[in-house]
């Protein structure tokens, strides 16, 4: 690339910058400019071209505020040239997406491409040919700095980037951002391994496996973006604040088709009002529960004592009840789906009764066979052997029935575990059910059971630590024919039910061959914040490698003793002086105290997952909404109430660990009740 000789290097950057900016809104203005009226067969061809062109320039959208490359690569070879000829390198700049010129030239080069890999993998020990590592600067939309690494020059020491420092420090406002000029090379391994194997990423607070997980997708449509276009891909987390927390990060990395959902969403057949104590929901949540709805669906098959006859014109053809029973034991041992099972039959004693036809010296085709199929008798046939099963109904009847329930769960469920998840008083219909979410859980494994349900070509799971297993077969169910990333920390997990091992959560997800990945680096959380957090994890998770802090600056930390909730709003007052995103973070009992406080000191502040402005920076968390959120500075109000406000010290302890683990830049912990002894 040609550059004027006469400036310095920053003002050479910032010239390309304003030139790959002036080339990308002509990228936009040709799209725009398209013609479609000509091209199009029909009404709907158009409309479906319209949308991809729609599609198109919104990805095509320069972000005024979000650099348009952070990286720069100078090669010491051409990319696939032969080293010993000599050939020249090349300067790539590394961004969020391709950007070319007029002549249909780089200018910026897709941050996924396998030529911008080194910047994230290259070292002083492997330069992977790379002469040159630059990294940039941003001040809001404007280049302002650089940073350079020459990796092929044994005399310049290694040293920790400055800018990459203070990228990941950078104050947050809004929703989480992309890590793309700041992805580690352990985290690049994972985000770009391949589409057709399942990873499992075991992550401490703070390493970014949420990012990782993001991106993985990002790069995953990028180098096999047709395939999943026909597939699909799905995000899931564990609550709609977490969702709109992390809405942004795709696409502002120009993806913009990638569904988010719960599991509560992906399950919603039947509309859930009830809860269940702790007790019923684990034993709802048990993988047992699968054999026990297997066991229901299937009951409902009767063998048959009577043969079928079909009339055709004056001919009568009787498929007797022993082969009647073979047929039905066929499809019983096939195991395939009860609803598939169910259409097929019909096909079978048609077939049945053509090869009768055939031996009399008949020759009935396909249209034969279709006709018998739709006979009445067969039908009637059908309806008795093999009646259609409701999967709401079914799972009613288990809970309501006692008898029902004692005959299939047989072996499986003791007395007293059946006595816990039957329902009390009798419902009269599913719409006046009073369901519980593990409830929705079981009518999604009954109605698979049936129905197969449509797999996506890839899914991502993030928090995966608080499923239930069947919560993990529900999940599983929607990428059987493609992968997962699956995210998540043990030492996090806050449900009864919470994952023990990823290797079991795997098996039920029904990817046990999984690679399973960790991530011990700490990006996010300072020094002194995650090593008082990591008191509690001998007893939250004893086998877990505590998370160590990379960032050179400690953080603040601050415990303090209050004796009003005044006091508490106080220490929010003096953190809003700085410059970011404060979270207020309490245990939920303790809410409605605070908010009052904060109300009565004329504090303005938002709900979790809604979005922080320069005006609004504060933000008032129940502990139980905590999970998967950041923000620059956080109080932590009240350690023993949040460890309280749980079924259990273990699962109270494991709460208190992801509340204490929120902070980027700087943690005050607050409390007029003695701290938990675990934090002594």
């Amino acid at each position: 690339m040609s550059t004027p000789p006469a400036q310095d290097p920053l003002s050479r950057e910032r010239a390309h910058l304003g030139s790959s900016r002036a080339a990308l809104r002509a990228m936009r203005e040709d799209v725009e400019n398209l013609d479609i009226k000509d091209v199009t067969a029909n009404w709907v061809n158009a409309a479906v071209l319209q949308h991809q062109i729609d599609e198109r320039i919104k990805a095509l959208a320069d972000l005024s505020h979000t650099p348009l490359f952070f990286g720069r690569l100078d090669y010491l070879h051409a990319p696939g040239a032969d080293k010993a000829e000599g050939a020249e390198g090349e300067r790539f700049y590394i961004g969020r997406r391709h950007v070319h010129d007029a002549e249909g030239d780089p200018m910026v080069i897709d941050w996924r491409a396998p030529v911008s890999q080194p910047f994230y993998r290259a070292s002083k020990k492997d330069p992977m040919d790379v002469g040159l590592r630059r990294r940039f600067g941003y001040t809001g939309g404007d280049l302002t700095a650089y940073e350079d690494e020459h990796l092929s020059d044994p005399s310049e020491a290694a040293a920790t980037s400055k800018l990459l420092q203070q990228e990941i420090e950078r104050p947050r406002v809004g929703p989480m951002r992309d890590i793309v000029a700041t992805i580690q090379p352990e985290q690049d391994e994972i985000v770009r391994s391949g589409l057709s194997g399942s990873v499992c990423v075991q992550g401490g607070p703070g390493t970014g496996k949420t990012a990782v997980g993001l991106h993985r997708v990002a790069y995953l449509l990028y180098a096999h973006r047709e395939r999943l276009a026909r597939t699909g891909t799905l995000v899931i987390g564990p609550n709609k604040s977490f969702l709109h927390y992390i809405e942004q990060v795709l696409p502002a990395l120009g993806e913009l088709e990638v569904k988010q959902a719960t599991v509560d969403d992906l399950v919603a057949h039947v509309e859930v009002r009830g809860t269940d104590d702790a007790t019923a929901a684990v034993i709802k949540g048990d993988a047992r529960m699968a054999e026990v709805l297997r066991r229901a669906v299937r009951s409902h098959v009767t063998l048959p004592t009577e043969g079928v006859v079909v009339v055709r014109g004056s001919r009568r053809w009787r498929v007797p009840a022993y082969e009647l029973e073979t047929i039905v034991g066929e499809l019983l041992d096939r195991d395939i789906r009860y609803g598939a099972a169910r259409e097929a039959l019909p096909q079978r004693i048609a077939h049945a009764v053509l090869v009768q036809m055939e031996r009399s010296g008949e020759a009935p085709d396909d249209r034969v066979q279709d006709a018998v199929a739709r006979n009445t008798a067969v039908k009637a046939a059908v309806k008795a052997i093999w009646p259609p099963v409701d999967p709401a109904k079914l799972v009613l009847r288990l809970l309501t029935d006692a008898d029902f329930l004692a005959v299939h769960a047989d072996g499986i469920l003791d007395e007293d575990e059946q006595k816990e998840i039957l329902w009390s008083k009798p419902v009269r219909s599913v719409k006046s059910a009073r369901w519980a979410p593990a409830d929705a859980v079981l009518i999604d494994e009954a109605t698979d059971l049936v129905q197969r349900t449509h797999s996506l070509g890839h899914v991502v799971l993030d928090e995966a630590q608080d499923l239930s297993p069947m919560q993990y077969r529900a999940v599983g169910r929607r990428c059987t024919t493609g992968s997962a990333t699956v995210l998540g920390d043990l030492a996090q997990g806050t449900t009864p039910w919470a994952t023990r091992s990823w290797d079991e959560a795997l098996t039920h997800l029904g990817k046990g061959d999984a690679v399973i990945e960790e991530l011990t680096a700490g990006f996010r959380v300072p020094t002194d914040v995650i090593t008082y957090a990591s008191r509690l994890l001998p007893h939250i998770a004893p086998g877990l490698t505590p998370v160590a802090s990379v960032r050179e600056n400690p953080g603040f930390f601050e415990v303090r003793p209050t004796t009003a909730d005044e006091q508490v709003v106080d220490a929010c007052e003096e953190l809003l002086r700085n410059e970011g995103s404060i979270g207020l973070i309490a245990a939920d009992a303790r809410i409605p105290a605070l908010t009052e406080a904060l109300t009565a000191a004329g504090l303005t502040y938002l709900g979790p997952g809604e979005e922080t402005t320069a005006q609004t920076r504060l933000t008032l968390v129940p502990a139980s909404l905590a999970k998967g959120l950041e923000y620059d500075y956080v109080v932590l109000d009240e350690p023993q109430a949040v460890v309280d406000g749980e079924p259990d010290e273990r699962t109270g302890l494991r709460r208190l660990y992801v509340a204490l683990t929120r902070a980027v830049s700087g943690l005050t912990v607050t409390h007029a009740a003695p701290l938990p002894q675990q934090l002594a």
